[in-house]
């Protein structure tokens, strides 16, 4: 191993605040024993900086804190051993203490290390996954402006199920947003299946509900018994939005600095439990903007608290392109959280704009 490993370097901040922090208890260590007088040994605290350390910094770094910390207390030895009063023997014991303490914080860094490595790359291996089934999409489709964003929680090593897509059809553009019942590799074949069966028969099907039924059976024979999609589904043809809705949060309306929701008079079952679809129809007016979404960002929280989106939508998602309000969005709500999001969230922006 390099004796810096990457983002333990001494550059990084952190580092250097928690080599002080150390090196400051080492200090603070030798204080104490001139406070207490010399017959009270504090070898024994010579203990605490690496394993204080442990936590911060590679072993590297944590063995260099620990012979320092060993040679203090050596040379704390050697001056108490021609003390009347010094319990040398006791010295001598705490000495041992100290580097065993020193072995223990070293392995400590290393299994922290080799654990934040695999993290590393079960996230890397999360992320390209995720860009294999949710393609990019087009900033522009039919009379849509166009911006996605797939916001990933803190769970790294866990990968969710949420799904988006936008195809340009005969019939109009059709859209689907999703939300696979669990996380792992089980939901992410089940969102590929869901992904490509969308992808065929929206191109395929002029009737929007036999669309949904296909999808139904593709849930039904690509999952388990127990596994289920929520979705939404739009197809906006000549300014006629047509909306179905199966056990998914309801598309948000913002028109006109106005917020409100694309609600279906009746909401079906998910995919996967046998649907019986009901559509809204929805006119859209220039400007229109729709955002579609995950239980995610409903679901977010501080303090028991939920992300306020009903009062903030109109302000966050208002302004600039659609890329600009999913990226104030964003900023916005990991503000509010103030740690990691409990559930990964699907966003899509659709302004209508249509060219006359």
């Amino acid at each position: 191993m390099e004796l810096h490993p990457r983002g333990s370097d001494w550059s990084a901040p952190a580092v250097r605040y928690a080599f002080a922090a150390a090196f400051a208890l080492l200090m603070l260590a030798i204080a104490v024993s001139i406070w207490e007088n010399i017959e009270h040994s504090i070898i024994g605290l010579m203990a605490l900086p690496p394993l204080a350390a442990a936590a911060f910094l590679a072993w590297p770094w944590i063995l260099s804190i620990g012979i320092v910390a060993l040679l203090l207390g050596i040379t704390y030895h050697m001056v108490a051993s021609g003390s009347e009063v010094a319990d040398t023997s006791g010295n001598a014991m705490q000495l041992v203490v100290v580097f065993i303490a020193v072995l223990i914080a070293v392995a400590i860094a290393a299994l922290r290390e080799r654990e934040t490595k695999r993290i590393q790359q079960l996230t890397r291996l999360a992320s390209v996954t995720q860009q294999a089934i949710l393609r990019p999409l087009a900033p522009r489709i039919g009379p849509f402006n166009i911006a996605a964003r797939y916001v990933s929680s803190g769970s790294h090593t866990e990968i969710g199920g949420d799904l988006y897509e936008v195809a340009d059809t005969d019939y109009g553009q059709r859209v689907i947003i999703g939300d696979v019942r669990g996380k792992g590799l089980s939901a992410i074949r089940l969102t590929s299946t869901v992904l490509g069966a969308f992808r065929y028969v929206a191109y395929e099907r002029a009737d929007y509900r036999n669309m949904v039924k296909d999808l139904d059976q593709a849930v039904t024979r690509g999952g388990g018994e127990e596994d289920f999609v929520t979705v939404a589904l739009l197809e906006q043809r000549g300014g006629t939005l047509q909306i179905i809705n199966c056990g998914h949060p309801s598309p948000m309306l913002l028109r006109q600095g106005k917020v409100s929701y694309l609600k279906n008079e009746t909401m079906a079952p998910p995919l996967g439990l046998m649907p019986t679809v009901t559509v809204r129809t929805e006119r859209l007016e220039p400007g229109d903007r729709i955002l579609l979404y995950t239980d995610g960002l409903s679901e977010a929280r501080r303090d028991g608290e939920f992300f306020p989106i009903d009062k903030r939508a109109a302000k966050l998602l208002g302004h600039g392109s659609v890329s600009d309000g999913l990226a104030s969005l964003e900023t916005a709500l990991r503000r509010w959280v103030y740690g990691p999001l409990s559930d990964d969230i699907a966003l899509v922006l659709l302004e209508y704009s249509p060219r006359s």
